[in-house]
């Protein structure tokens, strides 16, 4: 469930145009099979994408790329930031099982709700990308003005490369908290979809 690879990219640019941090997303899927719990489990863990930094299989990935585009204006030996835009873009990569349809009612609720919360957990990590691209973006934003472009497009690469490893340190105990919860809220979920079956909110 963590991510497969963060890189960045730190352009200069004359001009750019400034739309606030944006995510672009795309969804790619493997294929498992198994129709027990515990086979869903072992193809989970045997046909998951590889995390380089784990050195594991997981039942989810997503791999991200940082761009941050800066511009300057340099006027009467003073060079300022003017805008700075960073997008994200993100392949999200999940499980689908082939034998949904004809499996067994409990194995199948469980599941679904397996397959909803390992999607979630990997555009939460989408949600803390986006957090620390517009941190980015203020940050660079508010470097004070230098001699000459220069120094100061040396200091907006040091001030990303620096918030960049801050968003892997978030990743990285957003993965760590989420570990450790994993069967208590798995079975809340449980609960939970269980109860709007009962009340035929969604069919069984």
């Amino acid at each position: 469930m963590r991510r497969i690879l963060l890189t960045f990219i730190l352009l200069a640019v004359a001009s750019a145009p400034s739309n606030g941090a944006t995510v672009a997303r795309s969804y790619s899927y493997f294929s498992i099979g198994g129709k027990t719990l515990s086979d869903i489990e072992e193809q989970l863990r045997t046909r998951g994408p590889h995390v380089q930094s784990t050195g594991q299989r997981h039942p989810g990935a997503t791999r991200m790329e940082f761009t941050t585009k800066v511009s300057y204006a340099e006027t009467r030996n003073r060079c300022r930031v003017t805008q700075v835009n960073v997008s994200v873009k993100a392949q999200v990569y999940l499980p689908r099982w082939r034998n949904r349809r004809t499996a067994e009612r409990e194995t199948a609720l469980i599941w679904d709700t397996l397959s909803r919360d390992i999607k979630r957990h990997e555009e939460s990590h989408l949600g803390i990308a986006k957090q620390y691209a517009r941190k980015i973006e203020d940050t660079v934003e508010a470097l004070s003005t230098r001699s000459s472009c220069a120094p100061l497009q040396k200091l907006a690469e040091q001030t990303t490369a620096k918030i960049l490893q801050e968003h892997d340190a978030a990743q990285e105990e957003f993965d760590r908290v989420e570990s450790g919860n994993f069967e208590r809220r798995l079975l809340r979920l449980l609960q939970y979809r269980l109860e709007q079956i009962e009340s035929g909110r969604i069919p069984g």
